[in-house]
Formats: structure tokens, sequence, C-alpha cells
């Protein structure tokens, strides 16, 4: 499944984008063309709803521990909010971010 939008969308902080492509099934933040933080998920459809499987987040390691796999992740989620979609986290980072995190509570599958 595809999004009927195109296969990217992306939100800018000035320095840093936020960007969603739905062709690879990833959202990243990118600064000055180089992705700093990645969350990666994999479609699957079932019993009528749409579920995106968060399987992998990655940061850097030079920027680890300035909270860009977190934006990353509120991006990813808040953006399948708007979608419709419900979410399943594989990925310890995001299976955590999810349960310290009850407004996206409704999203899990």
């Amino acid at each position: 499944m595809r999004n009927s939008t195109g296969p990217v969308r992306a939100w800018s902080t000035g320095r840093m984008d936020l960007v969603h492509d739905a062709d690879a099934s990833t959202y990243r933040l990118v600064a000055d063309g180089a992705t700093l933080s990645q969350a990666d998920y994999r479609v699957r459809d079932g019993a009528g709803d749409t579920v995106w499987v968060f399987h992998h987040t990655y940061t850097q390691p030079v920027h680890r521990g300035h909270g860009l796999a977190e934006r990353v992740v509120r991006f990813a989620l808040d953006d399948a909010r708007t979608r419709g979609v419900k979410v399943s986290a594989t990925c310890w980072f995001v299976a955590d971010f999810v349960r310290d995190h009850d407004e996206y509570a409704d999203l899990v599958a």
C-alpha cells in the first residue's frame, strides 16, 4: 500500500527536516542532506486495518543522546494517526516510546 498523496511528506524545523518516504517505508530526520536518525516500518494489512509495524530505529552514533529518534518516532506516530493507520512495534525504542506516552495508546494494533 502506497501513500496516495505521493511518496514523500516532509516537515521542516529550519535546520533539520523530518521526512516520510512511503516508497522506502521510512521516516527520517535529515540535516544538510544527511540522515541523522530514522524509523523503518513494514506495512501489514489485516482484519480491516492497515498496520505499520515499526521494526527498526537508528541514530548516527555521533548524534545520539539529543532526542532525535524521539522526534522521528513522534512525527511517524502523528502521521500514522492522521492517515488512520494502526501501529505495532517490534523495535524496542518505538515500543518503549508508545508505552511511555499514553497519547499514542489508541494507535496500537
